[in-house]
């Protein structure tokens, strides 16, 4: 039955049903990518702006700078509603809570001012309260006031919120599935009584901080509170009560009045945007001043809030990074009053699981009979019209249907198959590598695996950089592991590790090790055009990362109680003409490099100990990185099986040293010995090199020096001939 049926069929339909599972799990990532898809949506076609009957009036900075820091006094906020009222505002909703008393209130200047006389405090105590004058006037219009849901709830035992608004529920009880707060953050208590409704401003952004979604109806305690937008919609319209009607998914809508507005199932509209409109704000101090167009407040639902960044009310939306929160709940009202929409119906999740059903079993069924290509094609157009048709219910319809979710399955389905299919046949060439694999380095067998024509013996002319390291005094260490050759291995990893990856992480090709030695080249299999500077950066960065391991193995030399001996790196690089390819004998063979600027760079690594610098490269090298490092020419020399000399150079460290004082210093001293010196002026040589010992005052070339003063000493007594070219021969490797 498997057999007939395939593996890979058996896999694809698994991870379907898994599939399934996770749409009805709802992870992050998947709500994630949904609610994005539903943002494109809206970018690609934003809600057209139409006259609405919805203003805002602003707490903007200008009427900030008018009228001062945020409170202003209540009698000022009371002067600002009048205005709306007298303007024919048909009703005002406050995107505020004003859950304290006016500090600025005269009663309350008289008994905080120090030093007020008795006359000035009496006549303050005496005028009318602030917040008094405010409730007048509230209860004079159609005013909502906001509130906020809060976790804090009081301590009071007895502590209830009230049913503020009365509440219709049609269908089962909605409480369990809407937006919830243990408590509710009222205004003071004159100002809530004075008001003729009281709606919620919470807002809670989606997962990833992007407000789509506002709630309608929220659950506060043991009690179903409208929103402030659904609350001044019933109180302009005259309504007593609103409804919620919800089935067993969860609510559906909320009705005011013959207005029913479709929700989530948690009581949450899908707000259909705007770009930002100016023209629905009115500058609150404009309103103050008497400026303010009427035509602009008459007949308008009017709502109070600020656009001001100080004030800590703006959201991100789909289409705007930094919308006025007042502004989401104009919009709000704007998409219910116009009927413009959004709905996520409660069969939407179904009809995408099915409809991702449908297109990963024909994927399953024809996959193996048609191909992988064909069934691609296929896709595609599917595809085309799955996204398509989701595409066009958003733009004719308003519904959101999310096309990410079955296009995702059937993609991953897709994709699962092919994958199958090609472990099959990586598996049939797995035998083939395992047979070359027991003779031929891994990397090579890659190669051959890919381009059978690489199989053949022979390379080409490069010009690449070589590097050769070895460890200083490596025989007295082997030795103190003489009973306990594991730890030496153990050492040998933790070592070499490190400096392998200071050369790969900068494009080195690791050519062979050579018990406590690395060979390394770069310019090769791929192009590096900075192969040089590739190099002594590399060479830099393994000896910070000796110095590292010598910290620790000191360390660990004091808690075990025996000797620390550190590990000392010399690095030798050259640049130059090199074969590099496949080389060996036609049973077997490697890819590595030949020739005479390979066995330079292996002489200068040697030379590195008597000059006392743990960098020495070529002339070619230091030329082509000395821009980018604090390199010093130190010798002319001969090495051992070579006839020409070569001008030998020292790294002293990367860019930041270059620019340092110190190596300024340092660099102009070192081309006043090596110039005396070679002129065999050695009485200035001498003084020459007094001024770069002064200057090496960290003492990095304390040996170099020493050889120097050495070798003066020794030319002082027996000078060399007339015709000396300064050449050094070296006579050890």
């Amino acid at each position: 039955m498997i057999a007939r049926i395939g593996t890979g069929r058996l896999v694809a339909i698994a991870l379907m049903l898994v599939l399934v599972g996770f749409q009805r799990w709802d992870p992050p990532v998947l709500e994630t990518v949904r609610l994005k898809t539903f943002d494109f949506y809206q970018i690609w076609k934003p809600r057209e702006i139409k006259p609405a009957p919805v203003r805002i009036i602003d707490i903007d900075d200008e009427s900030l700078a008018y009228l001062g820091q945020w409170p202003w006094p209540r009698s000022t906020v009371a002067d600002m509603l009048a205005a709306i009222k007298r303007l024919g505002g048909v009703a005002v909703g406050f995107d505020i809570v004003f859950a304290e008393e006016d500090r600025l209130s005269p009663d309350r200047v008289a008994r905080t001012l120090p030093n007020l006389s008795k006359e000035a405090s009496d006549e303050l105590i005496a005028m009318p309260k602030t917040d008094e004058v405010f409730a007048g006037v509230v209860s004079q219009t159609r005013t909502v006031l906001g509130q906020s849901g809060t976790n804090n709830r009081p301590r009071d035992p007895n502590y209830a919120v009230p049913q503020q608004t009365p509440v219709a529920v049609i269908g089962p009880d909605p409480k369990p599935n809407l937006v919830r707060f243990p408590a509710l953050l009222q205004n003071i208590p004159e100002l809530e009584s004075a008001a003729m409704g009281r709606g919620l401003f919470s807002i809670k952004p989606d997962i990833d901080g992007i407000v789509r979604r506002v709630p309608l109806v929220m659950a506060i305690d043991d009690t179903i509170q409208p929103a402030l937008s659904m609350e001044l919609l019933r109180v302009a319209t005259g309504q007593q009560a609103f409804a919620v009607k919800s089935d067993d998914a969860g609510v559906k809508s909320v009705v005011i009045g013959t207005t029913e507005v479709p929700t989530d199932r948690n009581g949450r509209m899908w707000v259909y945007f705007t770009e930002h409109s100016p023209d629905r704000f009115v500058s609150a101090q404009s309103l103050i001043r008497g400026e303010a167009p009427a035509d602009k407040i008459a007949g308008h639902l009017v709502l109070v809030g600020t656009s001001s960044v100080g004030l800590l009310d703006i959201r991100a939306t789909p289409i705007d990074p930094a919308m006025p929160g007042v502004e989401i709940h104009a919009q709000l009202l704007e998409s219910v009053l116009t009927g413009e929409h959004l709905t996520r119906p409660n069969f939407a999740i179904g009809a995408e699981v099915i409809l991702g059903l449908v297109i990963s079993t024909l994927i399953i069924i024809l996959v193996p009979i048609l191909g992988a290509l064909p069934v691609l094609l296929l896709g595609v157009v599917i595809a085309a019209s799955v996204m398509g048709g989701s595409i066009y219910l958003f733009t004719e319809k308003r519904i959101l249907i999310d096309a990410a979710y079955p296009l995702s399955t059937s993609f991953l389905v897709f994709g699962t198959l092919v994958f199958l299919n090609y472990r099959r046949e990586e598996v049939q060439r797995k035998e083939v590598r395992s047979a070359f694999g027991q003779y031929l380095s891994p990397a090579l067998v890659e190669q051959l695996a890919e381009d059978p024509s690489k199989l053949t013996l022979g390379g080409e002319t490069r010009t690449l950089s070589v590097l050769f390291s070895d460890v200083r005094g490596f025989t007295a260490i082997s030795e103190s592991y003489k009973e306990d050759p594991q730890g030496l291995t153990r050492l040998m990893n933790q070592f070499l590790t490190p400096l392998s990856n200071a050369i790969m992480d900068r494009g080195g090709t690791i050519d062979k090790y050579m018990g406590d030695a690395i060979m390394a080249f770069w310019n090769a299999p791929l192009d590096d055009p900075d192969h040089a500077k590739h190099a002594c950066d590399a060479a830099l960065a393994m000896l910070r990362d000796v110095d590292r391991l010598n910290v620790e193995r000191e360390r660990e030399a004091e808690a075990a109680g025996v000797p620390f001996l550190p590990l000392n790196v010399g690095v030798g690089i050259n640049t130059g003409d090199c074969v590099v390819g496949n080389m060996g004998s036609d049973q077997r063979f490697d890819y590595s490099v030949l020739g005479d600027s390979v066995n330079l760079a292996s002489r200068l690594e040697g030379q590195s100990k008597g000059y006392g610098l743990p960098i020495i490269v070529g002339d070619a090298t230091a030329d082509a990185a000395r821009d980018g490092f604090a390199i010093i020419e130190i010798d002319l020399i001969r090495v051992k099986g070579k006839q020409e000399p070569e001008h030998v150079h020292a790294v002293l460290g990367d860019h930041a040293v270059r620019e340092s004082e110190w190596f300024g210093r340092v660099a102009e001293a070192n081309k006043a010995l090596l110039a005396s010196y070679r002129g065999r002026a050695f009485e200035s040589a001498k003084e020459a090199l007094e001024a770069l010992r002064r200057a090496d005052e960290d003492g990095t070339l304390t040996d170099y020096l020493a050889l120097y003063a050495e070798r003066i000493e020794v030319f002082e007594a027996d000078p060399p001939p007339e015709d000396w070219d300064g050449v050094f021969v070296a006579t050890s490797k």
